[in-house]
């Protein structure tokens, strides 16, 4: 038997060190701190032997100050491709073990070239984040490298899906990448996002601030609303990349997967028939209307802890992909205020990037009042609303569940903005504002002048209340395409998204246009 090549055992050595990454001792660190690594995450998120790496052999060409003299193979991220349910993805995961996951310029160069290689081959591009930020030893370089990867992230907004799972720190001007892809996931007390970290405000302003609460999990799924997702370990979020990534298509051109239903596309749910209250001032959940209607077990909610009031999610019904948009009546009555405005903008610009259809079920007593939202600037939060379903050119529905009153209900998909198909149900009501505030206004003198005021206010509002508060003097006017019953909404979505689904609507020539963010 000839003896073995010495090359090839030199390249098998080299692989295996680049494999190591920081080494064994740094690797047992990670490990003791209950994390995984690069490559050990890489393997789960991918479909089994289907990764194949991109420039394992690249180190780092130096820092400005002497101190990074250790060179490691990889530079502290690994890139390359693979496949997630069968379809190529491009991934960057990068390793804490080397100069804790820092980035350098070599570094960067990895991540632009996995990315530009996504695009070019029509692939999402998912980033799996462990970093300390900037590599002080690099200076400009490094923060070079950042600026390469932000105006990627940029240009390839709604090209591709970008999606960035925080399994560690994101430190600094790090955190802006991930701010700028489709989807983030986090993970409970381990990963985190702050631009100043607790040294820097103890320091400027002597608060005490630990990472946690500065900008852990809960906090940018229920305060900030920068997150998307959040799981108790690794590999629950790397499981959520998954399941999310199989809503949307590979690129922009193609349609979303389409998933044989095992759910009867002309169901009929009775329950639907009985979920409105009759007294218009009791909540009900419009979660559970949602579950009724699209495919079984098929709902999977973004941003659920934030902006509660306001539903956004991705579903398929009859198989096919869409997003869904709501308001929850449960949570302060549905009003929509500027968490919910910048919830609901964002992820319909999303499904339109991304060619899935729009579904939204409107029960919304108007916008939040008050001198604090004013202050805040609501009617520009209140106009990216009706911007983003103005521009949308992907098929969309809207059902009239129960409210929709003045402004809540020209933004919320309304006829006029463009919705292909508008369905009320029997127990909507659609008027400028409710009976009580509109009879107060109308008929202020003659309720004034009443022997009984109470009563005159409770009769007219009463006749109001039948007049205009119901379906059918909007359906009179054009304002709505037809009434429904509650149980018949699946099937009458099903059926109009297989009308919609060659539509074509070409937007004006421009640039860009000029949303009020």
């Amino acid at each position: 038997m000839p003896q073995e090549d010495p090359r090839v055992i030199e390249l098998r050595a080299m692989r295996e060190k680049a494999r190591q990454g920081g080494g064994e001792k740094r690797v047992a660190r990670q490990h003791a701190k209950g994390k995984l690594t690069a490559r050990e995450r890489l393997n789960l998120l991918l479909d089994a032997g289907t990764f194949n790496e991109l420039e394992p052999f690249i180190t780092h060409q130096g820092d400005e100050v002497g101190l990074a003299t250790e060179k490691f193979l990889g530079e502290g991220v690994v890139t390359g491709y693979g496949q997630i349910d069968g379809r190529t993805v491009y991934v960057y995961a990068q390793d804490f073990t080397v100069y804790g996951g820092t980035l350098s310029e070599m570094q960067g160069r990895k991540i632009c070239r996995v990315m530009d290689l996504a695009v070019r081959n029509g692939a999402p591009i998912i980033g799996l984040i462990d970093s300390g930020g900037a590599r002080i030893q690099e200076g400009v370089r490094s923060l070079g490298g950042y600026a390469e990867i932000f105006r990627r992230n940029a240009q390839y907004s709604g090209v591709v899906p970008q999606i960035s799972v925080m399994l560690g720190p994101c430190a600094g001007g790090a955190a802006y990448s991930p701010a700028l892809t489709d989807v983030i996931i986090m993970v409970r007390e381990q990963s985190f996002m702050f631009l100043t970290g607790p040294q820097v405000i103890k320091t400027v302003t002597g608060e005490e601030v630990d990472t946690e609460q500065l900008g852990g999990a809960e906090v940018h799924t229920a305060i900030s609303g920068t997150a998307h997702l959040a799981a108790d370990t690794e590999q629950s979020a790397l499981a959520l990349c998954r399941q999310v990534l199989g809503y949307f298509p590979c690129n922009n051109v193609e349609n979303p997967p389409y998933l044989n239903p095992t759910d009867d596309p002309l169901r009929m749910d009775e329950e639907l028939n009985h979920m409105v209250p009759l007294d218009p001032s009791v909540p009900y959940s419009m979660h559970e209307v949602i579950s009724h209607v699209v495919d079984h077990d098929s709902f999977f909610e973004l941003q659920s802890a934030w902006a509660l009031n306001a539903i956004v999610g991705l579903a398929r019904i009859g198989g096919h992909s869409v997003g869904i948009v709501a308001q929850e009546p449960s949570q302060m009555a549905g009003v929509i205020n500027i968490d919910a405005a910048d919830k609901i903008t964002r992820f319909v610009r999303m499904c339109d990037c991304f060619n899935i259809p729009l579904i939204t079920f409107v029960d919304s007593p108007g916008f939040l009042p008050g001198v604090e939202q004013e202050h805040r600037g609501i009617i520009r939060h209140g106009a990216k609303v009706l911007y983003a379903y103005s521009e949308a050119t992907v098929p969309k529905i809207s059902v009239i569940t129960r409210k929709a009153y003045g402004g809540a209900y020209v933004v919320m998909s309304s006829k006029y903005l463009g919705t292909d198909v508008n369905y009320a149900w029997p127990s909507a009501e659609i008027a400028v504002m409710g009976a009580e505030g509109a009879v107060n206004i109308l008929f202020r003198e003659q309720i004034e002048a009443a022997d009984d005021p109470v009563a005159e206010r409770e009769r007219l509002a009463e006749e109001y209340r039948q007049r205009f508060n119901n379906p059918y003097h909007a359906a009179n006017e054009g304002y709505v395409d037809d009434i429904i019953e509650p149980r018949e909404t699946r099937a009458k979505i099903i059926a109009s998204l297989a009308a919609l689904r060659d539509k074509f609507s070409p937007a004006p020539p421009r640039k860009h246009g000029n949303i009020p963010v």
